[in-house]
């Protein structure tokens, strides 16, 4: 996805997981609830739009189901964080993924051409079983341990490292790696005059 920080500037960002790109529509706390775009239907068809599921989802989305997904997404909030930190799944916030991830998920068809098409009458629950299988299979899969956070230290994206080596620490070269790149240059670099 390509991201637009409030500075102006726009750079990709690889969540790894269609569930951790939904972190990117807001969440619980003060950091998070500045990106928030889930208070209204409008602000999840335009993720569904930009996120990694194939284009031409023409999904109907009531009140109560962006309720819903609302509650998913800052279930995965607390759900990342812990695996990032190597720490235990809340059971409260897995309940809400595995009551999600029971519904019926969205069908995806193949054209004769060979290329993703969505079955007609998709709705919001089938997107929020969708979102909630994909966070089981994360959570539950090889990557499971490769949920991390941005290295930087005034960024909390989250992402699932799914480079082969596992060693990536930033949520973009092009954002965060690059100012970590200057700052060290900068550190390691004599002022003009500082002789």
């Amino acid at each position: 996805m390509t991201l637009h920080h409030p500075d102006g500037q726009r750079f990709r960002f690889d969540a790894g997981a269609l569930c951790l790109e939904l972190l990117l529509t807001g969440g619980p706390g003060p950091v998070a609830a500045r990106y928030e775009v889930l208070d209204r239907v409008a602000g999840l068809l335009d993720w569904v739009r930009r996120c990694r599921l194939a284009p031409g989802l023409d999904v109907t989305v009531t009140d109560a189901e962006l309720a819903a997904v609302r509650e998913v997404r800052d279930a995965l909030w607390g759900l990342a964080l812990a695996r990032s930190r190597g720490a235990a799944l809340g059971p409260g916030e897995l309940a809400v993924v595995n009551t999600a991830a029971a519904g019926t998920p969205l069908a995806a068809l193949v054209r004769a051409d060979g290329t993703r098409a969505w079955a007609p009458g998709a709705t919001g629950s089938g997107l929020l079983a969708t979102l909630a299988r994909d966070a089981v299979d994360l959570l539950t899969g090889p990557y499971a341990d490769r949920v991390r956070v941005c290295g930087a230290d005034d960024c909390s994206l989250l992402f699932a490292d799914t480079s082969r080596p596992g060693r990536r620490r930033w949520c973009s070269m092009d954002r965060c790696g690059n100012r970590h790149k200057v700052r060290a240059h900068r550190a390691r670099t004599p002022h003009e005059g500082d002789a």
